[in-house]
């Protein structure tokens, strides 16, 4: 049997590839590409019975898709510092095999039921890339378990796509290592547009380590709050280019504002705020940044919604936890009669659960990674893998 879905444009109904499940099925993910190490399992199970229609026909149901355990563990640095691989690296040897037991406690399995054993291949760090790589490759030769690498990207998309049912969006993905535009047409995520140097995540967290933000629980959301004591819009650089965004320039001109005369630092603020009039505070440049940052994504967006005929965007990634940004894209897409998803912060960052779900998906189509091909890759195109489960 397979599941039917609906085609983006025209009236015609594709039917999916993607073959239902006859038991539940189960998979372990493991993500630890950057400075966040999750692991979580998923089911994937079929429908206790089918649905009927008004004439009392009976119609297929979608396979239920359940979230047993989603548990993640975060290496923090110190404020003005940001993490590198090598104490990444040892950030998730250290915690790794509590993680997984917690998961694997909360989810109420044993590793033995465990279908298959999902993890991120790329991109990402390399060094905390191999940990998490090598970690599965040992579950599955202990467990006799089969593999499945995942793409990052794909997994954040996929997860998003799973937990607000968004049919065929536009995908926003924005992260600390990637900023992407990206269209699903012909089994692939097509990437419409992206940033020619930095990701916008990157550039918020250097932007916080300049005015001296703390990391906890991380610099793009410090930023979010200080920005909503901003009163200030100074001018920055406006990097659209085509279908595409430069994050550099903005982040050049917003730390050379750190060293006009006009900025108080925060030691500073308390000082200077009964007297002066034209000064630039930390709050003003968080509010700046992200005003502007934001408005280029927007733009881009649009215009991808605009090329391919859209008209719901889904926002993942970390960034995309951002409410402002969620707020902003709503504008937009509202004045186009669409909608925007988003998810919350247990699925938007980093986790394990999307590379489960990724995993599972590729799975089901009957597809696992050898283990002579299990090492990890910096560089992985959203656009290099084949979506073998959508239509």
């Amino acid at each position: 049997m397979t599941q039917s879905s609906g085609s983006s444009s025209g009236s015609k109904k594709k039917v999916s590839p993607l073959p239902r499940p006859s038991r539940r099925l189960l998979c372990l993910g493991i993500e630890g590409s950057a400075n966040k190490l999750g692991v979580g399992i998923i089911s994937h199970s079929p429908p206790d019975f089918p649905s009927s229609d008004s004439g009392g026909t009976a119609k297929p149901t979608a396979t239920i898709v359940t979230v047993l355990s989603n548990v993640r563990h975060t290496y923090i640095t110190p404020p003005g510092e940001g993490f590198l691989p090598s104490d990444t690296a040892r950030h998730h040897r250290e915690w790794v095999i509590r993680v997984i037991e917690e998961a694997v406690r909360k989810a109420g399995v044993r590793m033995g039921d465990l279908d298959c054993i999902a993890f991120t291949k790329g991109p990402g760090m390399g060094t905390p890339l191999q940990v998490g790589a090598l970690v599965a490759r040992t579950l599955s030769l202990l467990h006799n378990i089969p593999l499945v690498g995942v793409n990052h990207c794909v997994g954040h998309i996929e997860m998003g796509r799973q937990i607000t049912s968004s049919h065929n969006p536009i995908v926003l993905y924005v992260s600390g290592g990637n900023t992407q535009v990206i269209a699903y047409s012909q089994q692939r995520y097509r990437i419409f547009g992206e940033t020619l140097d930095i990701a916008v995540g990157n550039c918020l967290d250097r932007f916080a380590r300049v005015i001296g933000l703390r990391n906890d629980p991380s610099p793009g959301y410090n930023i979010e709050v200080e920005a909503k004591k901003g009163k200030r819009l100074v001018q920055l650089p406006y990097g659209t280019k085509g279908m595409d965004v430069s994050l550099a320039g903005i982040l050049h001109a917003v730390e050379t504002y750190t060293k006009d005369k006009r900025y108080r630092s925060w030691d500073q603020l308390d000082l200077d705020r009964d007297g002066a009039e034209d000064v630039i505070t930390p709050h003003d440049l968080c509010y700046s940044l992200q005003e502007t940052a934001f408005a280029m994504l927007v733009e881009i967006t649009e215009r991808a919604m605009a090329h391919v005929g859209a008209k719901d965007v889904l926002i993942v990634g970390g960034v995309g936890c951002n409410l402002r940004l969620q707020q902003m894209m709503g504008i937009m897409a509202s004045e186009r009669g669409g909608r925007v998803f988003a998810t919350d912060e247990s699925f938007c960052i980093d986790n394990g659960i999307m590379i489960a779900q990724a995993g599972l998906l590729s799975f089901r189509m009957g597809q696992t990674t050898p283990l002579i091909k299990t090492g990890v890759t910096q560089r992985y195109r959203t656009d290099a893998v084949h979506v073998s489960w959508r239509a």
